[in-house]
């Protein structure tokens, strides 16, 4: 593929290459708090090898994907696997989280990230970060979306499991 040239997909999306996925036991996962930052420092220097400030990018990635997998890691489903996928289009790294959940937060996931694309997102993290409680679930996703201008989604996924979709423009213009 010459440099430059986009693919896009049938759909129009552009084409994420694939980099590396890892896929562990969700069980094994949540039996201890230190593998959300285990798997994203692995993960984040893997994949910020080739950026132009590799250092700069390891850390805000890992940063990032650490939150995510913390959100992961709270699941209240004890059989499955978790599935960590990073691909790449250009500056943008989309991370995949696959992960074994129960309906109602299923449907919690849905509400989160349908209210994290709203105008309004800006106004509820800050007021939210503000506030003496500790992060909740929904407010990790503000703050992908508000600090790090990820773009968000969840998509469908066969039996009791959720893949969230985040695209981290990490190398691009800053907001």
């Amino acid at each position: 593929m010459p440099m430059g040239s986009v693919h896009h997909d049938l759909a129009g999306e552009p084409t994420f290459e694939p980099m590396v996925q890892i896929d562990m036991e969700i069980k094994a996962f949540v039996s201890a708090w230190r593998h959300c930052d285990y798997v994203s420092t692995y993960m984040a220097r893997m994949i910020s090898q080739n950026r132009s400030d590799s250092v700069r990018h390891s850390n805000l990635f890992s940063s990032a994907f650490n939150e995510l997998l913390e959100v992961a890691f709270r699941t209240r489903h004890a059989e499955g696997e978790l599935a960590c996928r990073v691909s790449r289009h250009g500056a943008t790294d989309r991370i995949e989280l696959t992960f074994p959940c129960v309906p109602e937060e299923r449907q919690f996931y849905q509400e989160a990230v349908s209210q994290v694309a709203g105008l309004e997102a800006r106004e509820r993290y800050l007021s939210s970060v503000s506030g003496d409680l500790a992060p909740s679930r929904e407010i990790v996703l503000l703050e992908l979306a508000v600090d790090y201008n990820a773009t968000l989604r969840v998509e469908e996924t066969d039996g009791d499991a959720i893949k969230l979709v985040v695209d981290l423009p990490l190398e691009g213009p800053q907001h």
